[in-house]
């Protein structure tokens, strides 16, 4: 009686751990800083590592100024948000003030979207044609206005 009971509890264990070994040892990379990011995409690009330090020197290159832009985009939703306040609290508007707003996020778009264009065609022509067409569906996935990001 006791091996009807020792063998199926033990059978849970085992199964158990090895359930917890496996995915604790095929964990995916971390991929909420730029090191866990570009490990990802090594992986699942399968580059080389001389394709890596090409890609990680790229985007460690571009990095300060995409975090400029980044700021500077954080700061214009903040400054639209008090337009917005202002606009439904007494409901006045300074259109010369809300059209330079408009212009200088225009810019920023468009900075935005040409410092990310360079980028990634940086990045993709390090790569393989495989690899490639790889990470521009990936983009493209991330991205649903991509196509412009390639031209």
């Amino acid at each position: 009686m006791r091996h009807a009971i020792f063998i199926p509890l033990l059978g849970v264990v085992v199964g158990l751990a090895a359930h917890f070994a496996y995915f604790r040892l095929n964990e995916p990379a971390a991929t909420d800083s730029l090191d866990g990011q570009l490990a990802w995409m090594k992986t699942e690009l399968q580059l080389t590592d001389l394709q890596y330090a090409r890609i990680k020197e790229l985007h460690q290159a571009s990095s300060p100024r995409l975090r400029a832009m980044a700021v500077q985009v954080a700061q214009l939703q903040a400054e639209f948000a008090e337009f917005e306040k202002i606009r439904r609290t007494s409901d006045r508007v300074d259109f010369l003030e809300f059209a330079r707003f408009v212009e200088t996020r225009r810019l920023i778009s468009r900075e935005c979207i040409d410092s990310t264009r360079q980028l990634v065609q940086a990045a993709a022509g390090i790569m393989t044609e495989p690899q490639r067409r790889r990470y521009i569906q990936l983009v493209a996935a991330a991205e649903p206005h991509a196509e412009s990001l390639l031209n």
